[in-house]
């Protein structure tokens, strides 16, 4: 049973008010996920509800109730450790249960939603909602867009560097926001070679090739350059093989057999490598077993996988080494 399983479980143990209560110190990512999960719970054992809270018990017994009422300290180590820039960000949302607005509000509705507000409006404001975005949003948001849009908005979010307090300005008067002082008087860092990267990292392939190709027409070096720091799939084989440990303990054995059903052998035979013997001969007699998997369920697992991979690097638990370069 996954992490997201387990809190899905214990919040509907919790009954609606107090589930309630904890989801709304979560991040829109994380409602989602844990919503997706507790509409896809069916026929819980009462077992597993008491093996679940167990865990959860024996979790809140290594707590203490340091640093309660501490919202000083939390400003003063998150400027320390980001920059004044990086941390106001995060401030709002930590401190202030998640009352934020202007574009923190985009992360909280549907792709399709943002997609049609921004339909509209000049390619610029576009590619700068996009850098803002976590990279799977903003995919996602592409895949509503014509080929041509795409291709404008990545070769802008691929050539952003810093974003004028007007630029904020004229998005939050979109948006109907005001981010009052908040937009300040400095340049923000956003988008950049690496954002369009990930961007394209989690477009469906078929989107991502035909982009890429469209990119290396207008500007080869650049479309080199986004390649590059893209991580794919055999790209797991440049990962340590402790990274490699750590990464299956995240993923199902389903959604693992799937994957590796396209795969390459060196690929199939580093995870084979970093499982305990048993698992091993388990899961080649999975994968022989395994009938005919279409092409897109197989790219929708390997997907996942990355999205998993690239959660826990950015933790910092595993490095990702892809495009000849080790990405954090």
């Amino acid at each position: 049973m996954s992490k997201v399983q387990q809190a899905a479980i214990l919040l509907m143990s919790m009954g609606e008010n107090d589930a309630a209560q904890v989801l709304k110190h979560m991040g829109p990512k994380e409602v989602q996920k844990v919503g997706t999960a507790m509409s896809q719970l069916n026929n819980v054992q009462q077992f597993e509800v008491e093996g679940v809270i167990s865990n959860f018990l024996d979790e809140v017994r290594t707590l203490t109730g340091l640093g309660m009422g501490s919202d000083g300290y939390i400003r003063n180590m998150l400027v320390s450790a980001l920059g004044e820039d990086k941390a106001n960000g995060l401030i709002d949302r930590i401190l202030l249960g998640g009352n934020t607005t202007g574009l923190d509000t985009l992360k909280w509705m549907e792709s399709r939603s943002v997609a049609d507000i921004i339909r509209n409006e000049h390619p610029q404001i576009q590619a700068i909602v996009m850098a803002y975005l976590d990279s799977d949003q903003a995919a996602e948001i592409m895949s509503y867009f014509p080929d041509k849009v795409r291709l404008d908005i990545m070769m802008r979010v691929a050539s952003l560097d810093t974003v004028q307090p007007s630029a904020l300005q004229e998005l939050n008067d979109i948006l109907e926001k005001q981010f009052s002082g908040n937009a300040g008087s400095q340049t923000k860092a956003m988008g950049g070679v690496k954002v369009a990267a990930e961007i394209m990292n989690n477009l469906e392939s078929s989107i991502e090739a035909e982009l890429m190709e469209s990119i290396k027409e207008v500007d080869e070096d650049l479309g080199t350059q986004i390649q590059d720091l893209m991580f794919v799939f055999d790209n797991l084989k440049d990962v340590d093989d402790r990274g490699i440990q750590a990464l299956l303990r995240e993923v199902s054995s389903e959604i693992l057999i799937v994957a590796l059903k396209g795969a390459d052998e060196g690929l199939q035979e580093k995870i084979f490598k970093n499982m305990s013997k048993r698992a091993a001969e388990l899961l080649r007699d999975d994968l022989e077993a395994k009938g005919p998997v279409r092409l897109s369920e197989v790219e929708g697992a390997q997907k996942e996988i990355l999205t998993i991979a690239r959660r826990m690097a950015d933790a910092g638990e595993i490095m990702l080494g892809g495009g000849g370069e080790q990405m954090v």
